[in-house]
């Protein structure tokens, strides 16, 4: 018995090890994003599009809709939503790939801003922090408002108004 907590210490030691490994290196890159560009210079990039639309302009319907397909619990988190990431992780471990995300809208929104599309585990952390700045400095509104305009549409379309010119 003693033995097998002795490895099942060192295996959690391990663990805990690469986990700080890791959230130092997606520390590092959220640092080293904030320090090339501020926030607020991304955000008024995004504000200063053409056909930027403000969210007073969204039909409530389509808000509702993105709300419920991309991140039911928007209204309730501060930029990351755990129930979410858990599951995603259990079903990423089932498949041993990253075959599910659950990324926040703010989160989308950092990393749409910020980083790459690139499946990394630094990146989902810098992700993290990204998005808890994010919610320090604008409402809810203001967020959805900068992810329906920043996100891609297809067909080289990124903000929601372009989209639906060329939809409709």
């Amino acid at each position: 018995m003693k033995k097998f907590l002795k490895i099942l210490f060192f295996l959690i030691l391990i663990i805990l090890s690469i986990a700080v490994i890791f959230i130092g290196n997606g520390y590092n890159m959220y640092k080293e994003a904030i320090d090339s560009i501020s926030l607020e210079e991304k955000v008024a990039e995004i504000q200063n599009k053409e056909n930027y639309t403000k969210f007073s302009e969204l039909p409530q319907m389509y808000v509702n809709a993105v709300i419920s397909v991309e991140d039911k619990r928007f209204y309730k988190h501060n930029g990351i939503d755990i129930i979410a990431i858990g599951r995603a992780a259990i079903n990423d471990i089932k498949a041993m790939s990253f075959v599910e995300g659950g990324s926040t809208i703010t989160q989308q929104l950092a990393k749409n801003m910020y980083f790459t599309q690139e499946k990394k585990m630094e990146r989902k952390i810098a992700e993290v922090f990204m998005a808890w700045k994010i919610e320090d400095n604008y409402s809810k509104e203001e967020i959805f408002e900068l992810y329906v305009n920043s996100i891609y549409f297809g067909d080289g379309y990124y903000t929601i108004q372009d989209a639906c010119k060329r939809i409709f």
